[in-house]
């Protein structure tokens, strides 16, 4: 094909598409009403899309909060009323005894497994904190080494524990950033004191600042890192209180008494909830995910062995249980992209029936066109470009649209939206092919007219 030729068929296709755009202005409101459909589709498949975007990275994020891998074992507690309830009504017999959760279940999981990466041993108390003036409840949690290791958490400023610290249990801590912003706000915490309950400790560090959303804490148990205080274990054991070492006479006086324990530096629960474990929690991590779920099992097995067959603990694997939040998100996500997508189907069809009526009222101007020369593929190619012209606008204000309704679903409900270049891209894609599949038919129909019968056309 010659230079010319192809310049003449360009002339032709510019002439062609002059006269569908000529036509859709003419017909601004029939135009717009048109590609309502595919304004409203595209406009409904970016929000969703962004919904889903934005619900896969939170679903990520828990993940990484709770480690990888991990399985979390805590102890079943005992509300104090049920249990003086429970003694008054059953029948006198040998009760097995079972020393909790401790530091040698821990050790034996580590030891005896070989499919665990580590283990965390963790006490929590509650307690408040106390510096120049300033007071605040907050949590105090014992931990191992490993604690930080397992849930991948990095300074900011300072160092870790040593293993002198660990061992000699002495007054250290590391401190959340918001603790950090709040006590210490114009100085340098590393080597000041703090006050937490009525013990000293010493800040030798500082966690970076971390996101955490309101739903894991409360629906994962996830801490809050930024607002929390970690001291070595043995030191909690060893200057505030060990659990362990509470005999059960002296339990019994102290639940009698209304007053807290002379030595205690935390506070008592509001709920009256007896815990006699010496562990809080303890946190393993399995090498390999597909371990999951055997090691879950020892493990249950292990514990009931070391417990006289007590059923005084739960074991739970939250990664499982997050990865079937994120299968449910995604099922709801691909309905409601489904429904999205239907919005397309039927702006789609809107267009082939308004371009349908277009060829029936201006069979004459077809008519007149082919008489002077047109050929049948200059019609299709102007009736074409009418609809992809209208699918394209559609388009184009449906992405805005999107746009702004998944800003607007974020600030009014709060609902995480990420919206991607992707997602843009693919409806801007589809929206074009709508005009295209839904339009050839339309422009099929009217290249097909005789022009001797278009020209009677009344």
């Amino acid at each position: 094909m010659s230079f010319i030729t192809r310049f003449k068929n360009l002339f032709r296709n510019l002439h062609n598409l002059n006269i569908a755009v000529d036509a859709v202005i003419a017909n601004k409101f029939r135009s717009v009403l048109t590609a309502l459909g595919i304004i409203f589709g595209v406009a409904a498949v970016i929000a969703m899309l962004a919904i889903g975007n934005g619900a896969q990275k939170e679903i990520m994020e828990q993940i990484k909060l709770i480690g990888v891998n991990n399985i979390i074992i805590s102890p079943k507690l005992e509300n104090d009323k049920e249990k003086s309830k429970e003694k008054t009504t059953q029948v006198i017999t040998t009760k097995k005894y079972s020393p909790g959760l401790t530091m040698l279940d821990a050790k034996g999981i580590i030891e005896e497994l070989p499919t665990v990466q580590a283990v965390s041993s963790e006490v929590i108390y509650d307690t408040y904190i106390v510096n120049k003036g300033i007071s605040k409840s907050a949590k105090i949690t014992g931990v191992t080494p490993d604690y930080f290791s397992i849930f991948d958490l990095k300074l900011s400023d300072g160092q870790m524990f040593s293993e002198s610290q660990m061992n000699s249990g002495s007054p250290v801590c590391i401190i959340g950033p918001a603790i950090k912003s709040k006590f210490f706000t114009n100085e340098e915490a590393i080597g000041k004191w703090i006050k937490c309950g009525k013990i000293w400790l010493k800040v030798i560090g500082v966690l970076n600042e971390l996101s955490i959303s309101k739903s894991a804490t409360e629906n994962l148990g996830v801490s809050d890192y930024n607002n929390d205080i970690y001291t070595p274990i043995q030191t909690l054991f060893i200057r505030y209180k060990d659990r362990s070492l509470i005999t059960t006479t002296k339990l019994k006086n102290s639940e009698s008494s209304s007053s807290s324990d002379e030595n205690s530096d935390v506070n008592t629960p509001e709920s009256q909830i007896t815990n006699n474990n010496q562990l809080d929690k303890i946190v393993v991590q399995v090498k390999e995910s597909k371990m999951l779920i055997p090691t879950s099992e020892i493990i249950s097995k292990m514990l009931k062995r070391r417990h006289s067959e007590v059923d005084d603990f739960e074991i739970k694997i939250p990664e499982l249980l997050i990865k079937q939040e994120q299968r449910t998100k995604d099922i709801f996500n691909i309905v409601l992209g489904a429904i999205a997508s239907i919005s397309l189907i039927v702006g789609g069809i809107g267009i082939m029936n308004i371009m349908l009526a277009t060829v029936m009222e201006r069979t004459k101007e077809i008519g007149i066109r082919l008489a002077i020369g047109a050929t049948k593929r200059d019609v299709i190619f102007q009736f074409l470009s009418e609809a992809t012209l209208i699918s394209l606008s559609g388009g184009i204000i449906g992405i805005v649209l999107g746009v702004i309704l998944s800003k607007m679903i974020t600030q009014l409900t709060g609902i995480l939206t990420i919206i991607s270049p992707m997602s843009i891209l693919v409806s801007f894609g589809v929206s074009a092919s709508v005009g295209i599949i839904f339009g050839y038919m339309p422009a099929k129909k009217a290249a097909s007219n005789d022009p001797v019968l278009s020209l009677r056309y009344e």
